[in-house]
């Protein structure tokens, strides 16, 4: 369940690139052990928007902070603020190089200060929640997909996050795939992990979300419980929005 305190908070967030205007005015709240998922047609914002959570991009004007704090503009303190914001990408980014452990163990080794032994035991913990305990040794080129995702989001676990955000984590990968992705999502969400999902996957916005919040060039044009932006989409633009996505 959803608690009272706002974890994440934006304010009159604004983000061009150039000419282009992609966030206007955003307002959001992402309360501690909620899902919020993001949806929107391609170009609308939503992946800025989570992006501009821990700072990949900077924003024009307003304000976004993390329990109560400004996010910080550089140096150590954007780091730290990193650790406490993991991120899951649509490509996995994990480092082909090093081992699933050796993956899972770099940032707190580096970032938090953990020994190596305490790093590898968590490691360890974290593959096997996320269904990949006998793929520590392996290397990500080994591994398929759906498997590579999961090793990037007990990646972002290791890091003990008080927030995790996901940008579109199911879209590189094949359709079978798709659904073993997700299922570890479901249960992070169960569990209480406070996560902010920008996907495509709108069986999975009705199943998990706390809150849907549609974004339609750049704006929060509607927000609302799965079951009344699904059923009784407010906005004539949602409404034109979900017939299209939801009869294929």
């Amino acid at each position: 369940m959803p608690s009272d305190s706002v974890l994440v908070r934006l304010e009159k967030v604004n983000k061009h690139f150039g000419q282009q205007h992609v966030l206007r005015d955003i307002d959001l709240e992402v309360r501690g052990g909620e899902t919020v998922v993001l949806i929107g047609a391609s170009g609308s914002g939503k992946s800025t928007l989570c992006r501009c959570v821990n700072r990949l991009e900077t924003i024009d004007s307003g304000r976004i902070t993390l329990g109560g704090e400004p996010l910080p503009e550089e140096g150590r303190e954007l780091a730290r603020l990193r650790a406490r914001v993991g991120m899951v990408f649509q490509s996995f980014n994990l480092f082909s190089h090093l081992r699933v452990i050796d993956n899972l163990c770099l940032a707190p080794v580096r970032v938090r200060g953990l020994g190596r032994d305490q790093a590898a035991d968590r490691a360890r913990e974290l593959l096997a929640r996320v269904g990949l305990a006998d793929k520590a040794a392996a290397y990500p080129g080994q591994l398929s997909g759906g498997q590579q995702q999961r090793v990037a989001i007990a990646r972002a676990l290791a890091m003990d996050p008080e927030v995790l955000l996901f940008d579109e984590p199911t879209s590189a990968l094949d359709p079978e795939m798709v659904g073993e992705v997700l299922d570890v999502m479901a249960s992070l969400a169960d569990d209480g992990m406070t996560m902010l999902v920008v996907t495509h996957e709108m069986g999975f916005a009705r199943r998990v979300a706390d809150r849907v919040v549609f974004l339609d060039g750049g704006r929060v044009e509607e927000t609302g419980t799965p079951d009344e932006f699904f059923d009784a989409p407010r906005s004539a633009r949602a409404a034109e929005f979900l017939s299209k996505v939801l009869s294929h």
